[in-house]
């Protein structure tokens, strides 16, 4: 097993570990153990860089491994989302737009976001077309029964 491969599983595995309950429950433990210990050390400095020591080494090295999961997930995702646009009726210019700047996604996100808008104002006016008609066509409907009847 290559060191990548065998990293990737320690990270996915302690990623998951570490977002269980029990996982808190044991760090809570931790904690409740250090401060009732406390008053048995005087609260020393030595007691309180126990703890501060211990949390920031355990704190460092899991950003490594939370970030190695989130890349992989992201990057499985992604590959979903592209599967998904090249599939279907999607615009496929969009496959691969997560590696453009920060710029140009806001651009892209305005241009989307006018196109929405404009979709929605065009569902609106057919709405309202619709209804017009519907109105028209029971006036007319009532003015036949009142005339004829």
């Amino acid at each position: 097993m290559s060191v990548s491969r065998a990293f990737n599983a320690f990270a996915a595995k302690v990623a998951k570990w570490a977002g269980h309950p029990l996982a808190f429950a044991i760090g809570a433990a931790i904690v409740i153990g250090w401060a009732v210990s406390g008053p048995f050390f005087g609260y020393s400095e030595t007691w309180q860089l126990v703890i501060n020591t211990g949390t920031t080494i355990v704190t460092f090295l899991m950003v490594f491994l939370i970030q190695n999961s989130q890349n992989r997930d992201g990057a499985a995702i992604q590959a979903k989302l592209d599967e998904l646009i090249r599939s279907s009726a999607a615009q496929n210019r969009y496959i691969g737009i997560e590696s453009l700047t920060e710029e140009e996604l806001d651009e892209l996100r305005q241009r989307c976001e006018t196109r929405a808008r404009a979709e929605r104002l065009d569902d609106a006016r057919e709405a309202a077309d619709a209804a017009e008609a519907r109105a028209r066509e029971r006036a007319a409907h009532a003015a036949a029964r009142a005339g004829g009847g």
